[in-house]
């Protein structure tokens, strides 16, 4: 294609994953710019943003030396005159414009005024009455390029060069339609070849938002189709059934319940119930703050299993959660006859030989672990249930190794102290069923939250040792980011130092991720016990640590830490009766979108206006998990932060079209399943796995 040659070819499919005309043409823009009007030179202001202009440019030459070269030119029109500079792409500019003085251009750009005179930096310069004037007047797409090709001048103009060109090679019906005409005639839908051309070129602004409206549709559309007919398929398909409710669940009930279950708990329980009575496999998503009470409905719908003669298993992310959790559960169960064992990286052969006996024999009733319960070596004999906790945190293929470990797939509980947005929830997790504990245990006092910087530091040490005198136990909290791990284990050590000389009367210990596992564990311990008073930490203790006697988490750095981080590291406090309180620190000098971030969570305790917060501020792509739990298929031009009226409209479009014609078999429905196919070819099929 015109404009396209091999070293362009090779940045647009590295860059940009672009390998054809088809892939060019869904590379959507970002935003436009409105270069419908013409200034003149007389018009213009210090406040404008871009302008265009149009007249005629000369006297282009070359002033100064080394770095400081740069291209000058007068650009006029019959108002007056203004200078256009250029620092980069010098040869270029003086090739191009050679014998160029009679011409007349397009000039686009942001104006500067400096020392009594404008100028533009770089515009954009197009020569007027050519093919091109189509799409230099109007609005403009702007596409979003990488550091790579910029350095080698293949910047948003270049990019709608080529598009501009592969638009104009496609004929007027050329792409086949992709939704029926029975949806484009019943909701007015543009059809998809004018569609894909307004949204490059738009025509007006009526058709921009005309095409957007369509394509942003189409997008969330099929991947609502595809989410709800897994779900249909997989509840068809059957499952085990748990008739009972038996002695296990009851004497739990009445002899331990360690205190009176919420409201919420007790309704996300008769759910649970429902599911697994009713024959179909449960694929349920829990969704519950930090400290709601999400492990004891786990705990009580693992009994429903044992009752009905099945075993269980939990799985968690890291072993100092799933040691927590074992303790935790062996502690509710002691005296119920029970068996639960714990299942790690770190158990010792002779412990997994015994594990793996009484697994096949269906001795064990409960297994709870790490990644090492989806080794091939770990069979069950009856796996009824399998539950899995922060599972934002494995992949989609790891999950699935446990589905599998029983002939009949065994029901499914994911949980989250995470609580997703409802539009990701929608579209990740589409094929769950969603409960929420929305309530918190009685006797919980909301977390005080408060941000200080750093020149606060002294009153923060004042306020530490008064809490530690007090009886209460502190968090210290370090960032350890990958990128700049080495810096960032030098501060932590540099900070257990420092907090070991400024708090000499007190016992600190220590803990990260590098350490290993039982060195990890003796120094939890210690806090667990009381034995220390101020644990120093990184994000390790984000989940797994329960100390009821913690009152205080401090976060130093917290610029550093992402809404939903902050939110489940302050989590680990507030688990007590005793006021808590959690500390953000951070220097003076940080972004306003991170001073916006900071001020949320000392506005807020709730975990879902945070994560909504979240999803506005970063987008989908960035939230913790998104990039394993995966879309079915990829975001080109809808936006889950923005779209969710879109979102639900498509989803019930999508469900009414199921409910009518479940396998798409009417020949009003043969496009969905052509275009449905298509686009999962380009994914794996991980139809099985929620």
């Amino acid at each position: 294609m015109k404009g396209v040659g091999p070293k362009r070819a090779q940045l647009l499919e590295t860059e940009l994953g672009v390998k054809s005309i088809r892939d060019l043409l869904y590379y959507f823009p970002y935003r436009y710019i409105d270069r419908s009007q013409i200034f003149r030179v007389n018009e213009l202001h210090p406040d404008m943003q871009y302008v265009q202009l149009c007249g005629k440019v000369s006297n282009f030459h070359t002033v100064g030396e080394g770095r400081k070269k740069r291209v000058v030119a007068t650009f006029s029109d019959e108002t007056g005159q203004i200078e256009l500079l250029w620092f980069k792409g010098l040869k270029y500019v003086e090739t191009r414009f050679v014998n160029s003085a009679e011409k007349v251009f397009f000039i686009f750009g942001k104006p500067v005024f400096f020392g009594g005179r404008y100028s533009i930096v770089h515009p954009d310069i197009d020569e007027h009455n050519t093919l091109n004037d189509t799409k230099l007047v109007g609005l403009q797409a702007m596409y979003s390029t990488t550091e790579k090709m910029k350095t080698s001048f293949f910047n948003s103009k270049a990019l709608q060069t080529i598009m501009f060109s592969a638009l104009q090679k496609m004929k007027e019906n050329q792409l086949p339609e992709t939704l029926p005409d029975y949806l484009l005639e019943k909701y007015h839908f543009m059809r998809i070849n004018y569609a894909i051309r307004n949204i490059h070129f738009p025509e007006n602004q009526d058709n921009l938002k005309a095409a957007q409206s369509r394509l942003k549709f189409e997008e969330l559309f099929y991947i609502q189709l595809s989410i709800l007919q897994k779900r249909q398929y997989r509840e068809r398909s059957g499952g085990l059934v748990f008739s009972r409710i038996g002695d296990a669940f009851n004497n739990f009930y009445k002899t331990k319940l360690p205190f009176a279950l919420t409201n919420a708990q007790k309704r996300v329980l008769k759910e649970i119930r429902s599911d697994v009575g009713s024959g179909k496999q449960m694929n349920r998503l829990l969704q519950g703050d930090v400290g709601s009470g999400k492990t004891l409905v786990a705990l009580m719908s693992m009994l429903m299993a044992v009752d009905n003669g099945y075993q269980s298993c939990l799985m968690a992310p890291t072993e100092i959660l799933a040691t927590q959790h074992f303790q935790n559960i062996s502690e509710l169960l002691e005296g119920l006859n029970l068996r639960v064992a714990l299942l790690t990286g770190s158990t010792k052969k002779k412990e997994r030989d015994e594990i793996s006996a009484s697994l096949k024999d269906g001795s064990l009733n409960i297994l709870i672990g790490t990644h090492a319960l989806i080794e091939d070596t770990v069979v069950f004999g009856n796996l009824g249930l399998v539950v899995i906790d922060e599972q934002h945190r494995f992949g989609v293929e790891q999950r699935a190794k446990l589905w599998q470990k029983n002939n009949v797939p065994p029901h499914i509980l994911v949980m989250t102290a995470t609580p997703i947005p409802r539009t990701l929830a929608m579209t990740i997790y589409g094929d769950l069923r969603v409960s929420v504990i929305d309530e918190l245990p009685p006797g919980r006092t909301p977390i005080q939250t408060y941000h200080y910087y750093d020149n606060k530091r002294n009153s923060i040490n004042n306020f530490i040792r008064m809490q530690v005198n007090s009886g209460r136990q502190v968090y210290i909290v370090y960032p350890l980011i990958q990128e700049s791990e080495k810096m960032d284990m030098k501060n932590l050590e540099e900070g257990y130092k420092e907090v070991k000389k400024v708090f000499p009367e007190f016992s600190v210990c220590m803990v990260h991720g590098k350490m290993k596992p039982q060195e990890k564990e003796d120094e939890m311990q210690k806090f667990v016990r009381g034995e220390a008073q101020i644990m120093v930490a990184t994000t390790v203790i984000e989940v797994g640590v329960n100390v009821p006697n913690a009152s205080v988490m401090v976060i130093e750095n917290a610029n550093r830490f992402g809404l939903s981080q902050l939110h489940q590291l302050r989590g680990r406090v507030g688990r007590g009766c005793n006021q808590s309180y959690c500390i953000l620190m951070s220097p003076y000098e940080i972004s306003s979108e991170t001073k916006k971030r900071l001020e949320i969570m000392v506005e807020t305790n709730d975990g879902f206006e945070i994560s909504e917060a979240d999803l506005k501020m970063r987008g989908p792509g960035d939230m913790e998990g998104t990039a394993q739990s995966g879309l079915p298929f990829e975001l080109r031009i809808a936006n889950l932060a923005k779209d969710e009226k879109v979102l639900e409209f498509a989803r019930q479009v999508a469900n009414d079209i199921l409910n009518d014609d479940k396998d798409l078999v009417k020949p009003e429905n043969q496009i969905l399943r052509t275009q449905l196919t298509k686009l999962t070819r380009v994914r794996t099929d991980l139809s099985e796995i929620s």
